[in-house]
């Protein structure tokens, strides 16, 4: 078996990969500061004959995590971001700087579209866009919901918006202050993707693949106003385009691969983007 890690601040997510079918056959999630003994939370180290890690806690973090998991287990491998990897030049002026679940987001959604927007919506809302070519040209980090909801300090931080609510209804202008605070950060998340997606796509002259990922990709999706497509393993996908250990992965087979969305028309977007221009 595989074991695939996404190591975060607060939250470790982590699949099992059969080696020899490409099949996923568990997931779950820990505390990260948790240690990884064998239990209902953690897979059982005695089947896993490699492990592929993504973190963005701190390197203590790291560093503590392999320490315990190189005692049961030979193969790790630890992604980092670079200046170059499969065809992709990163575009931050300090490339190991890049978030490094950004760019194996980057890394999979490249391998599927050869070029695109990839939108990570977490604790904050990252996008990244790479052009055909394999130029990664930066992006943007915007609050999550859950982040704007608490920087209101209004006590709002533990009323969910309603995954099950027509969009329409979590739209309007909400008639109490949780419905308010609702509808006003959902709207700001929303209206920030549209428009950068739109601003990014024009300004370089192409029209991108647009795909999404993370805790509130659903929620989100249901907001935007342009064709994407949702990848919940995006960044698991990254690992293995970086880490190929299976004959499915080195044929390019990635986890979860969603059928690609046709992107919005270049034209239609400019025309969109200059009637905003008169408001």
């Amino acid at each position: 078996m595989i074991l695939d890690l996404d190591i975060g601040n607060t939250l470790s997510k982590w699949r099992l990969k059969d080696r020899q079918t490409s099949s996923i056959r568990a997931r779950g999630a820990m505390w990260t500061r948790d240690e990884w003994r064998s239990g209902s939370d953690i897979p059982d180290l005695d089947i896993v004959e490699a492990i592929r890690i993504s973190n963005v806690a701190r390197p203590d973090v790291l560093e503590d995590t392999v320490r315990l998991l190189s005692r049961r287990v030979d193969t790790i491998h630890i992604a980092h971001s670079t200046a170059e990897a499969l065809g992709i030049r990163n575009g931050y002026d300090a490339p190991e700087r890049l978030g490094v679940d950004r760019w194996l987001g980057v890394l999979s959604g490249y391998q599927l579209t050869g070029g695109c927007c990839t939108v990570d919506c977490g604790s904050a809302i990252t996008m990244d866009a790479v052009l055909p070519g394999g130029q990664h040209i930066g992006g943007y980090i915007i609050p999550g919901l859950r982040l704007m909801k608490e920087s209101l300090k209004l006590g709002t931080r533990k009323v969910a918006i309603d995954p099950e609510q027509d969009v329409l209804h979590i739209l309007s202008p909400g008639t109490n202050t949780v419905d308010a605070v609702n509808h006003g950060v959902y709207m700001a998340a929303t209206s920030a993707i549209n428009r950068l997606y739109m601003e990014l796509c024009d300004s370089h002259g192409v029209s991108l693949p647009l795909l999404l990922t993370g805790g509130d990709a659903e929620l989100v999706s249901r907001g935007l106003r342009v064709p994407h497509a949702r990848w919940s393993d995006m960044v698991y996908a990254g690992l293995e385009s970086l880490f190929p250990l299976t004959a499915a992965e080195a044929q390019g087979q990635l986890a979860g691969m969603p059928e690609i969305v046709a992107p919005a028309d270049l034209t239609e977007m400019r025309r969109a983007l200059a009637f905003t221009q008169l408001l």
